[in-house]
């Protein structure tokens, strides 16, 4: 399994948990690769003022079985960006399953990705942000925006917002490499009992047949 994972100036610095979890799990599935992608590669800043060094431009990007774009304030501006959003329609269209966390999935929106579609994305917020699930549904035409834990439509993954990026990340491992792994890696990260408490309190709406 390869997972490419976009990052972009502002994303949300707990949106790294997505790598947290993949590098627990790799020391039980070595078979699993993941990389870091960027724009223009290399160092990107995210919210707080951490800089991260991504591995890959767009351009350099290799192959993958799963793009993650991720979420934060920088989405806003990253909605106007022809380049993202042209990577994010030739991802898709190459096959990858495209996934987002948090408010990731109002640039897969914008990429005119989710019309048609069922979705979700972040649900809590503080003034002044206004509520990304509402932005979402007036962003897209014809999609059926949820709050939800994540929605799986086999071939398009929505998840829910911020710390909820460690659920999708344990869910991809659950769905593309058993959920045994996906229990023994919440184990090891001592996160089994806030993973059924996120299940018990948010559906999770998966289509009976993957892509």
């Amino acid at each position: 399994m390869r997972i490419g994972i976009i990052l972009y100036e502002d994303v949300e610095p707990i949106e790294i948990g997505i790598l947290g979890t993949l590098s627990m799990a790799k020391r039980l599935a070595p078979e699993l690769q993941y990389h870091t992608l960027s724009e223009t590669g290399g160092v990107i800043r995210l919210r707080n003022g951490l800089q991260l060094e991504t591995e890959y431009s767009f351009a350099q990007a290799p192959a993958a079985d799963v793009t993650i774009i991720t979420g934060g304030p920088g989405w806003i501006t990253q909605a106007n960006n022809p380049v993202l959003l042209d990577f994010l329609r030739q991802r898709h269209a190459s096959g990858d399953v495209m996934v987002s966390v948090c408010t990731g999935a109002l640039l897969l929106a914008s990429a005119r990705l989710l019309d048609g579609r069922t979705a979700t994305s972040k649900a809590a917020y503080a003034a002044p942000e206004t509520s990304p699930l509402s932005t979402l549904a007036e962003m897209t035409v014809n999609c059926s925006v949820r709050e939800a834990l994540l929605v799986d439509e086999g071939d398009i993954i929505t998840g829910g917002g911020v710390s909820l990026c460690v659920d999708l990340t344990l869910y991809l491992l659950e769905r593309f490499l058993g959920p045994e792994l996906a229990a023994r890696t919440a184990h090891i990260m001592e996160y089994s009992a806030a993973r059924a408490a996120n299940q018990a309190r948010l559906p999770s709406l998966i289509k009976p047949i993957h892509a």
